[in-house]
């Protein structure tokens, strides 16, 4: 083998050296060839055109200097004008002959031999092969025109003082500006306006068609009236205005036929020119234009970027926004793609909008459009993604580039998406505001199970409202409804308020009483400062530090608030404070101005004997319980953190399985699901089956090898069931049962979840309907997307009303797309109580009520809501920031070690000895640390008889018969009401009785009473249908083999209307079955060390609270 190391010798170690420094110079030695690029631009004429055309700054430096002379020698042309003295020549020499002076001959030849030496340059530059078409140019005439006889002048003097037209210099001044400002918007690379180029190519035309005439009629009247210039100036102003007084006027032909030439030229020109700004103007009307620069650099403006812009979400948007004082001044851009419609445009004319919002169409995915946006000094972009799309998972990915593109070319702009579906969630991770529909949507729909009404509670927790609706109404409950609605979530540093800053060094609970008690606030959570998670109620042990940032609810904030405290509160405490009926909300001592809220300091000392106080229960209820309270201790100690025993006093130890969940073969455990259904999802502590079930066991309605259950029924569910009617089973349903599966719940209150894709009458039946505590039902995605925007729920409604009238005492939520729909759920044609509440809502909307809807009675009871209220959820966190974690966590999305999560209770005849909110306040954060935030309530229609026999207890579902048919009827409904009397309930039993009795005893009915037997024969009718109805789902199940005892036909319960009170005053009474919020600390937070396990409560809606102890 040949040594290669004895063949190739190494280098000296000085030539190594010197090899690094100086490089290698071997290659000139060898055949390597060196290559030059672009030799082609190295030669004088590729330079010459690189300085003159195509570099961008010394192409518009020489552009301007062209421009300046071409109005140089206008100007120099109107100095020989003013120093000429037409008298001196005789006939048409005037004309032909002119005197100019040495010096001003010198300075116009001068500018000529510039002018055309510029002119050959750029033409030889230019030169690509045809002469002709350099040589005819009309800029390229017009420079000879103008400069050649300027330098024969040089060589004939004779010739120095013939007339030369310099004067057309003007046409080519305009076109260098032209070029000019080409060049000018290429060099600082701007995007160029075509309306501003039309605008100045429409005033340049005007200005050289006026000089040239004034410029030619003073010359040609050298040789007949002799007009000076400003003469001139005159005379085409009058005529080119039509208005043509008649004072100056030509005398000599050619300065007619100037006149007529010019005038023919403005009649072709200057329409053309209109006509193309018109068009652009109406173009740029469409597309909005630019957001000016200027405005941006001096102005704060906000973009909205959305695919399709519907008139409901832009005024949603524009009233949430706009609520908030301190944006009043801020500009709204809207970008979309598609053009405005008809309803938009009007509603962007309103004085209102027309100066604080822009429209631009256009796409975010272009830099071009983001720039005219000016996206880069954008104070935040939302981007909003389009729900009524069929394809919502398009829909999706067109927002996931949208803010990709945004993040692309405004890296420092902070970002509020919201996407549809939870899967997509992850690509959008770095957007400092993310809403994610389904995962909202399904978290409500869970949580208004066991919370009734949590859709409603948030809705108005996050929607801006003064509390000022319906305050002028006859109806109490529409007074205390409106009135607490106007709460929201507000934050401030402990130590700069006056609310909390007494209470540093205290526990939170005792913050959150006193607090409540003292201002009517409640206080619900804090954020420490080295820590950005908000904790919901941490418990009695976490002790207040100045430097926290407090969260509560209140009317308005508290630097809104103004603080006066009268000596003479205590003299008028009893009339402040008297009831009116035992639902009557007392008159706050709050005061409400233009954006301030003047607070009386409540009096906190003891109460007089003559003052309302606290009955005592009776010798009967003291055998069960304490009357008295516990103190809310300033700082917590073990003794103190015992559980509720508002509710039960039955304790269940959980270690111990019931005989109920081994019949059932049932084996809870606790902990975190093993899978993730997307990408984003918090892992959250719930109960899990030791075992998975086969997939095979999950259908319902099929049996299989290990079960041959095919209903509901046959599986001898506990506890009822809880329905939920989807069009598909998308991964937004985890977000629906891990809140009814959480680890706080108690095993024994576990719902059975039914998922129906479809819903036939049979699936309904099977599914255990009949007996179900809840039926969700979602709104279809494949009807979201009608011809008509507001059709897109009639699929919905129709079948929600359906179930309503097979199954009346079912209990039903669901989810709608347009809020304005919410008022067909229930309808009846004829109710008048209904047809009020529609009167309230006009007037509360022609108000400007941001919550127009709210007094509908479907929503106020919590059994409908629509998404489309959460998108104020996006808008307020603008201002906000902590709003959309704090709605995670109390929806139970978002799980923080320490942070308590939301549920409910039930008051039962027990406990109405606490009597007031602000007592039983005390006793829950005495007990068990809960801090309770509203009330739910619900109480029956107080109406006339009248009123109550013809619209509430009765469902109107039919026009009203003519007469002849009403007395066919009356009848044949006497020959059947012996024979089928023993069929019908007591109710109609009774009625028919009563009927029957009045007509025997007036004979001949006067108009009122009339009128009322008629009605109440209509009734019967109408209960007869009912029982139709109900005969039709008995038979139906019979058919399918299943038992109709548990259906109820005659249980109706629209005699009753909800509501819900948020953070109501201390002093509001307690009502039996209210159903109190309750934020409850996290179990899992403060647990000893020593004992393995601890006892809790746990309350449900339904007024059962067991406790169980919590293995750990």
């Amino acid at each position: 083998m040949v040594d290669l190391d004895s063949e190739v010798p190494p280098l000296p170690p000085r030539y190594r050296f010197r090899d690094l420094l100086l490089g290698d110079q071997g290659w000139q030695s060898d055949d390597r060839v060196q290559v030059e690029f672009y030799m082609n631009e190295n030669t004088f004429k590729e330079r010459l055109k690189l300085f003159f055309i195509k570099n961008q700054r010394s192409s518009l430096r020489i552009r301007l200097f062209n421009f300046s002379l071409k109005l140089l020698s206008c100007f120099l042309y109107i100095i020989r004008v003013l120093l000429d003295d037409p008298t001196q020549g005789f006939g048409w020499s005037p004309i032909i002959w002119v005197n100019r002076s040495l010096p001003l001959w010198g300075l116009q030849v001068s500018v000529a031999l510039i002018s055309l030496f510029e002119t050959l340059l750029l033409s030889y530059l230019s030169y690509k092969g045809n002469i002709w078409e350099q040589i005819l140019r009309i800029p390229f005439l017009l420079e000879i025109i103008n400069a050649v006889p300027f330098i024969i002048t040089i060589f004939w003097p004779v010739l120095r003082n013939l007339f030369i037209p310099v004067f057309l210099n003007c046409w080519l001044a305009k076109h260098a500006l032209e070029n000019m400002i080409n060049d000018l918007h290429r060099a600082i690379q701007r995007t160029q306006s075509a309306m501003f180029n039309q605008v100045l190519i429409l005033i340049s035309t005007l200005l050289c068609l006026i000089f040239t005439c004034i410029c030619g009629i003073q010359h040609l009247e050298r040789a007949g009236n002799r007009l000076t210039l400003f003469d001139s100036l005159y005379f085409c102003i009058v005529t080119f205005s039509t208005v043509g007084f008649g004072d100056v006027t030509p005398k000599i032909w050619p300065s007619k036929l100037l006149v007529v030439i010019m005038i023919c030229v403005a009649l072709v020109v200057l329409p053309i020119q209109f006509e193309q700004l018109a068009y652009l103007w109406m173009e740029r009307q469409k597309s909005g234009g630019n957001y000016s620069r200027h405005r941006a650099q001096t102005e704060k403006h906000v973009v909205l970027c959305v695919s399709s812009l519907k008139i409901d979400l832009l005024m949603d948007f524009l009233n949430e926004f706009y609520a908030h004082p301190r944006l009043q001044d801020y500009y709204v851009v809207i970008l979309c793609p598609t053009e405005m419609d008809a309803q938009v445009r009007r509603v962007l004319q309103i004085p209102m909008w027309s100066q604080r919002v822009i429209y631009l169409q256009g796409s975010a995915l272009k830099d071009q459009d983001l720039l005219r946006a000016k996206m880069d000094d954008a104070e935040a972009c939302f981007i909003l993604s389009s729900r009524c799309e069929v394809d919502r998972t398009a829909a999706d990915h067109q927002t996931i580039l949208r803010a990709w593109a945004v993040k692309d070319f405004a890296p420092n702009c902070p970002l509020y998406v919201q996407i549809l579906k939870p899967e997509n969630k992850f690509h959008i991770k770095f957007a400092d505001h993310v809403v994610c529909e389904e995962e909202f949507k399904y978290a409500m729909l869970a949580l208004n199970c066991i919370c009734p009404a949590t859709s409603t509670l948030i809705t108005l927790l996050v929607h801006t409202s003064r509390g000022q609706e319906s305050q002028q109404s006859s109806e109490q409950w529409q007074k205390m409804y409106g009135r607490c609605s106007g709460n929201e979530v507000y934050h401030i540093n402990l130590e700069e308020s006056t609310f909390f800053a007494e209470y540093e060094g205290k526990s939170f609970t005792y913050a959150s009483f006193h607090a409540h008690k003292k201002f009517g606030v409640c206080l619900i959570g804090v954020r420490k400062e080295d820590n950005k998670n908000i904790l919901l109620n941490p418990g009695p042990r976490y002790i207040m530090s100045s430097t926290d940032t407090c969260f509560y609810i209140n009317i308005t904030k508290e630097e809104n608030s103004a603080f006066k405290k009268h000596e003479k509160l205590r003299k008028n405490h009893e009339s402040k404070l008297s009831y009116h009926g035992a639902s009557r909300l007392p008159v706050h001592s709050i005061i409400a101005s233009m954006g301030t809220v003047a607070i009386d300091l409540q009096d906190t000392g003891c109460r007089t004997s003559r003052g309302p106080t606290l009955a005592l229960p009776s010798e009967g209820a003291k055998e069960g319980r304490r009357p008295s309270i516990a103190p809310v201790l300033e700082v917590a100690d073990s003794s103190s953190l015992q559980t509720c025993d508002l509710l039960s006093d039955q304790s269940e130890d959980e270690t111990t399985p019931s005989d109920d969940e081994v019949s059932s073969g049932l084996e809870y455990a606790k902990g975190y699901p093993p899978y993730s259904p997307y990408i984003g999802s918090s892992p959250t502590f719930c109960h899990l089956l030791h075992e998975k079930v086969p997939f095979c066991c999950l259908r319902l309605d099929k049996g299989c090898q290990h079960n041959y259950y095919e209903d509901a029924k046959a599986y001898g569910f506990k506890n009822k069931l809880i329905i939920v009617a989807a069009e598909t089973a998308g991964n937004g349903l985890y977000n629906f049962i891990v809140p009814l599966r959480a680890y706080y719940r108690p095993k024994k209150e576990l719902n059975p979840i039914v998922l129906l894709l479809d819903n036939p009458l049979d699936d309904l039946l099977r599914c255990g309907v009949t007996f179900a505590a809840n039926m969700v039902v979602v709104d279809k995605e494949s009807t979201m997307s009608a011809e008509e925007d507001y059709m897109a729920d009639a699929k919905t409604i129709v079948n929600v009303q359906t179930l309503f009238r097979l199954f009346s005492s079912l209990s039903i939520i669901t989810e709608l797309t347009h809020p304005a729909n919410m008022r067909f759920m229930q309808f009846r044609a004829k109710d008048c109580y209904s047809l009020a509440l529609s009167k309230l809502e006009k007037k509360e909307r022609e108000k400007g009520s941001n919550l127009a809807f709210m007094f509908r009675l479907p929503f106020a009871a919590g059994r409908v809501f629509s998404i489309s209220m959460l998108d104020t959820l996006l808008y307020q966190s603008f201002v906000k920031d902590y709003m959309i974690s704090i709605t995670r966590l109390l929806l139970g999305l978002d799980t923080t070690p320490g942070s308590g999560f939301l549920c409910s209770m039930k008051i039962t005849e027990e406990d109405l000895w606490i009597r007031t909110y602000a007592r039983l306040y005390q006793k829950l954060c005495s007990s068990t640390g809960d801090i309770p935030i509203g009330v739910y309530r619900t109480e029956s229609q107080k109406l006339t008889t009248s009123e109550s026999q013809i619209s509430i207890n009765v469902e109107e579902w039919e026009d009203t018969k003519d007469t002849k048919e009403q007395i066919s009827y009356r009848s044949n409904h006497r020959n059947s009401t012996s024979s089928d009397q023993s069929d019908h309930p007591l109710l109609r039993r009774k009625s028919m009785q009563w009927a029957r009795r009045l007509s025997r005893r007036v004979p001949r009915h006067s108009g009122k009473t009339a009128e009322k037997i008629n009605q109440q024969r209509m009734n019967l009718y109408r209960r007869s249908e009912r029982q139709e109805l109900a005969e039709l789902v008995k038979n139906r199940m019979k058919h399918l083999g299943l038992s109709p005892a548990g259906y109820d036909e005659m249980n109706d319960q629209q005699s009753t209307l909800s509501y819900i009170l948020i953070n109501p005053s201390p002093d509001t009474r307690l009502e039996l079955n209210d159903i109190v919020y309750l934020i409850r600390p996290d179990p899992l937070a403060y647990v000893p060390n020593t004992a393995p396990s601890r006892k809790d409560s746990f309350c449900n809606t339904v007024g059962q609270d067991t406790r169980e102890e919590t293995q750990l």
